[in-house]
């Protein structure tokens, strides 16, 4: 994130989000602009493509909290959501969106740079493990690639696993592509020829 961290409020009442706007200010140099209709958040994100979003619902509701999170973007960026109550299953509903920090018992000014901290901390968080989960799966995905081509070699010239191996890296080196590629490049010809 940039020196300045940019944070859009999202808050109906003027003196409520003033109150977290002084209390940023005293904690630390931000850019911050306040959404006072939620309804146009979405727009207003996509507009100022801030570094966290900060979220002061009353009473929220499954709807609303759906509708406040997507706005929000929390795949992009760490979302603090607080609430002055909370219903059964919201908090998990919050979390399961990608909220980075639900907050019960409203927005206090002398809570928000710490919550904040910890937002960010959290999302950067998930943010690894979705990124290693995505490489994973790849990784995955290759090696059943790689797996099928070497049934095809093995099939079709008669030779044992690590020779199919071993002819499929070869002709990887050759071509000077990964070997996945190959693997990929001959597992889609074989389907053309069946």
């Amino acid at each position: 994130m940039p020196n300045t961290i940019s944070i859009t409020i999202v808050e109906a009442d003027r003196d409520r989000a003033m109150q977290i706007v002084d209390s940023l200010r005293e904690a630390g140099d931000f850019d911050i602009h306040v959404v006072s209709e939620p309804s146009s958040l979405a727009r207003q994100v996509e507009h100022r493509q801030p570094d966290i979003v900060l979220i002061d619902l009353t009473n929220p509701s499954r709807d609303v909290l759906e509708e406040m999170t997507l706005a929000s973007g929390p795949l992009d960026r760490p979302v603090a959501m607080f609430v002055d109550r909370s219903d059964a299953g919201l908090s998990a509903a919050a979390i399961e969106a990608g909220v980075s920090a639900y907050v019960v018992d409203g927005m206090k000014p002398a809570r928000v740079k710490p919550i904040l901290d910890a937002a960010i901390a959290r999302f950067r968080m998930f943010q690894r493990m979705r990124t290693e989960l995505a490489e994973t799966k790849k990784a995955l995905e290759e090696r059943k690639l790689i797996d099928r081509a070497k049934g095809m070699i093995m099939k079709a010239r008669g030779v044992g696993e690590d020779e199919a191996y071993a002819l499929l890296r070869k002709a990887a080196m050759n071509q000077n592509k990964r070997l996945a590629d190959v693997a990929e490049a001959l597992v889609s010809s074989a389907g053309l020829l069946s």
